[in-house]
């Protein structure tokens, strides 16, 4: 992995590791992150998202999450800014929507909507063990997680070796509080909202 250098170097060699992964290999890691996402305590509300372009999990990690009785949010795109939401009922409720992405079909609504989830499941390339995340770049969960509620655990997905010691950190960045992967399962990182409560090992 590079150093403690620019994001764009890291997004380079992350995306690279990723498209090495044969399909066997995603396959097995999205399993575990299924079974994973099971041990992550109750919620009304869970954000989540649909895994796409070799991002680790799958549409089980979804399943997963409702068959525990937490209703689940997805992002909708739009224009840059806040992300607007629609509930997952099933894989039957999904299209393709903008950039490739599996959203659902059922009722849009608004940003503030994030507000009610206990749980938030976030996509990211890396997160460090101070909880600095390394997104795409395209700043969606930026302008998105400030209106989370203060105690939401905000958790970044990623592969075992995306859970990095040191990320490179810019001040509209917003720290996580968990990162969950395949094999390690829930990781508690240092400085993170909501970082304070639920269970999982410490990282």
């Amino acid at each position: 992995m590079p150093g403690d250098g620019d994001k764009q170097s890291w997004r380079t060699e992350i995306l690279a590791r990723r498209s090495a992964l044969t399909a066997d290999q995603h396959a097995a890691e999205a399993q575990a992150l299924a079974a994973a996402a099971a041990q992550l305590g109750a919620a009304d509300w869970v954000c989540a998202y649909v895994p796409v372009r070799g991002e680790p999990g799958s549409i089980a990690m979804l399943d997963t999450l409702r068959a525990g009785k937490a209703r689940v949010l997805l992002p909708v795109t739009g224009p840059p800014g806040p992300l607007n939401w629609a509930e997952y009922t099933g894989a039957d409720s999904l299209h393709r929507a903008r950039f490739g992405l599996l959203e659902p079909t059922g009722a849009v609504l608004s940003p503030p909507a994030i507000g009610w989830a206990e749980l938030i499941l976030v996509p990211a390339l890396a997160v460090d063990r101070r909880g600095v995340r390394l997104g795409r770049g395209a700043g969606y969960y930026d302008r998105t997680l400030a209106a989370a509620r203060p105690d939401a655990r905000l958790i970044a997905v990623v592969r075992d070796d995306e859970l990095v010691d040191l990320l490179p950190e810019e001040p509209h960045d917003l720290r996580m509080g968990w990162a969950l992967t395949p094999h390690g399962g829930l990781h508690q990182l240092s400085g993170g909202v909501g970082s304070g409560s639920g269970g999982g090992s410490a990282a």
